[in-house]
């Protein structure tokens, strides 16, 4: 087994840079192979040829899975690492060693251009799912590169612009769901992004690569750079950045060998990032041998069943869907025929097949589903027909006049939304609005189907009785509108995102994408559905809103602490319609009267359960105790406050159905007081607390000319709470020198 002190200097320096776009180099000399990495967060994206980064052409075909945005809302671990095994048999099968994925960032904003590749705006959400991702695909002897660490959460600017975000959000939001995947999955590699965090590059960044990572949470694996994400190869490796890709032609080898030749690196910095190098190419030829072909036609039916259980029905007023086969159903929409399955950039995947959602609603229907495009997507074979906007409208306004129901397809082009940009609005084009409005005059039972990576405002959220969100569904995705909207498949999605009114009450607006190279993060801690609750503000559709072809009714919830600290809430859910189901029971926390600032209710827990038609079934859902931390910026690490904590448990962030409390017993602080200590910290400290409690008592309370108290109840108490302790000495009528509260400070301090 090769090591470290096997290799020479040019060597050891040759392993920590990609051999070519794809793969790492080998050491011929040592037999030491070099190993294959590909993108692929929703399935493979091998190239064969010449790499391009970006394009498809020469990518090997592979099953085309729901992207995070569509899979995410499915709430279930056991499903996304079902999917995951599925990428990593295919990986195997292609002998790669590193599918660079999953991607977990927040959604800061619904613009960013890359919401497609990530889970939630919710950090629990991210992690849990994450983990899954992980666990599913390394079972299968394939490493993940965990990515983009870390605050990637645009694409404006995204190689060179700083995210300045303070350490209680950055820790509470932007860095837990890594903490999670890291410490639940252990990821192979964690994948750096392109960004600077509060001013330094996160390529090199030792705060964040070595302390964070690997000295609190305990990941052994390595780290490898986004592709150009290098600023300086020197300071990235003496930050704990193993791997730089693509390759650099040898020019980062040689400063590095030079660096270490002057006296500039030590010798033993690049030992370890070699002896990383020689672990991750160790764990890839543990794989066992896995024969192909690939089987085709098992992988499409499960991305179609992941395509179905991502499905969001969003409103189905007066029971639109599901529908009957019998119906005269208008299907309208360029997006019907030729279907937008996933999102542009990187994570492009060239499909084993496309399903079209035409074709299967056909299947069922038959000649009862007539169709009309309506309009053109840029690109598509109806735009390549030459038709005008307007024979299409008014070819859409007769098929729909001339049905039961009109299903219209709406989304969002490729080109609106992709890695390398961030979108300008979150609005639908304007041409397929005026479709849609014109369909709704002629038929009002109408169903809207969107396709879209990011979050879309739904001006006509009042006037349709029914609106699907399928997201980015992947190639078996027509097919699982088809089950869905006939109802085969009984709708279970939840959304990860809230649907905002409009852009502007967002809680990113107005610090996003930032200037002269800085984005604020000036929300702080209100992300998402956490703003929207702390404002009060109207949203379209709220976090965790999903509904279905039954209906749910939940039991009391109890709630009881573990032995280890967790708190376990059980309730029964039952199922009260005539449909077999699938629910997603979400428990979020408060903490009244917190000493710190949070947002009414977080999510810490959720679980997706499978309910038959009139049967009830017990729920546990367990909150870590680790997740009720708040970042203490005083000792600087994470502390539990003690309390009696409400837990709600709901259908969604407002659709709260049960609720109980929880008493936690906190950890403690312990803070060294000083003369500017507040004597209501010192009041709170075991051992100087009496001693001040006694001489307070003594003191009289302030009185006006006629002799009445000014201060009522424990105002006096509340006044003084939060005066410097070593301001009062020389007031009068309080007979306390400087010295006996040094003395009395000194003393505190030496109890601990």
């Amino acid at each position: 087994m090769t090591e470290a002190s096997d290799l020479t200097l040019e060597e050891k320096a040759s392993l920590t840079s990609g051999a070519d776009f794809w793969t790492t180099k080998a050491v011929d000399r040592l037999g030491v192979p070099s190993i294959m990495v590909t993108d692929g967060p929703h399935g493979l994206r091998k190239q064969a040829g010449a790499s391009d980064h970006l394009g498809i052409a020469d990518s090997v075909p592979a099953t085309c899975f729901p992207p995070a945005v569509g899979i995410g809302s499915s709430f279930d671990p056991e499903l996304i690492e079902r999917v995951g095994a599925a990428i990593g048999v295919e990986a195997a099968i292609e002998d790669v060693a590193v599918v660079l994925g999953p991607g977990i960032n927040i959604k800061r904003s619904p613009l960013c251009g890359r919401n497609f590749e990530y889970f939630s705006e919710d950090p629990i959400v991210s992690g849990v799912l994450g983990a899954a991702s992980v666990r599913g695909i390394q079972a299968q002897g394939v490493g993940t590169s965990l990515k983009h660490f870390a605050a990637n959460n645009q694409e404006h600017d995204r190689m060179r612009s700083s995210s300045d975000v303070d350490p209680r959000p950055l820790r509470e939001i932007y860095l837990r769901g890594f903490e999670r995947v890291v410490k639940d999955a252990a990821p192979w590699t964690v994948m750096c992004s392109y960004n600077k965090l509060n001013g330094v590059w996160t390529s090199e960044d030792p705060w964040l690569l070595t302390s964070v990572l690997r000295d609190e949470w305990g990941f052994d694996g390595l780290v490898v750079s986004d592709w150009g994400a290098v600023n300086d190869r020197i300071a990235g490796i003496a930050a704990g950045l193993d791997l730089e890709m693509p390759a650099s032609g040898g020019r980062t080898d040689a400063q590095l060998v030079a660096a270490v030749q002057a006296g500039e690196l030590d010798e033993k910095v690049l030992d370890v990032a070699a002896s990383r190098a020689l672990q991750l190419v160790r764990r890839a030829g543990e794989r066992p041998a896995v024969a192909g072909p690939l089987d085709v036609d098992a992988h499409h039916a499960l991305a179609r069943e992941a395509a179905g259980r991502s499905i969001v029905l969003l409103k189905n007023e007066g029971g639109v869907l599901p529908l009957a086969p019998s119906q005269k159903v208008a299907v309208i929409g360029a997006f019907a025929s030729e279907p937008r399955f996933q999102g542009a950039g990187s994570s492009l995947i060239n499909p084993t097949r496309v399903d079209a959602a035409l074709d299967a609603l056909r299947e069922v229907g038959g000649d009862a589903v007539s169709y009309a495009p309506g309009f053109a997507v840029k690109g598509g074979a109806v735009a390549a027909s030459g038709r005008s906007a307007d024979d299409l409208r008014d070819e859409a306004v007769a098929v729909a006049a001339s049905a039961e129901v009109a299903v219209v397809f709406l989304g969002l082009p490729a080109s609106q939304e992709s890695e390398g940009f961030d979108r300008e609005h979150i609005d639908l084009p304007a041409e397929q609005l005026a479709v849609l409005d014109a369909v709704v005059a002629a038929n009002p039972k109408t169903v809207v189907v969107l396709s879209n990576g990011g979050v879309v405002a739904l001006p006509f959220a009042d006037r349709v009785p029914a609106i699907v969100e399928t997201w980015l569904l992947g190639q078996a995705g027509g097919g699982a509108v088809a089950d869905v909207l006939y109802g085969a498949v009984n709708p279970s999605g939840k959304l990860t995102e809230t649907v905002p009114v409009r852009l502007e009450d967002n809680p990113s607006y107005g610090n996003f994408p930032g200037e002269f190279g800085h984005v604020r993060y000036g929300e702080g801690l209100l992300v998402g559905y956490r703003w929207y609750d702390a404002k009060g503000l109207q949203v379209t559709y709220p976090f965790g809103h999903g509904l279905s072809y039954t209906t749910f009714e939940y039991g009391d919830a109890a709630a009881s602490v573990s032995a280890d600290g967790d708190i376990v809430v059980t309730l029964d859910v039952t199922n009260t319609g005539d449909r077999d189901g699938r629910e997603v029971v979400q428990a979020y926390t408060s903490l009244p009267g917190s000493v710190v600032q949070r947002a009414p209710r977080e999510l810490k827990a959720f679980a997706s359960v499978a309910v038959a038609a009139g049967e009830t079934v017990p729920v546990e859902l367990v909150i870590r105790r680790e997740d009720l931390t708040y970042w203490d910026v005083r000792v600087d690490r994470f502390v539990v406050e003690g309390g009696e904590y409400v837990i709600e448990v709901g259908a969604s962030s407002r659709d709260i159905r049960s609720s109980a409390t929880a008493v936690l017993e906190g950890d403690t602080v312990r803070l060294p007081l000083d003369m500017n200590s507040s004597i209501g910290e010192v009041m709170a400290h075991p051992f100087a607390g009496p001693i001040v409690q006694q001489a307070l008592a003594g003191l009289a309370e302030p009185q006006d000319a006629a002799g009445a108290s000014m201060m009522e109840g424990d105002g006096m108490e509340k006044m003084m709470a939060s005066f410097p302790i070593g301001r009062i000495v020389g007031f009068p009528g309080i007979p306390v020198t400087r010295e006996q509260i040094e003395q009395l400070i000194a003393g505190a301090n030496a109890q601990g």
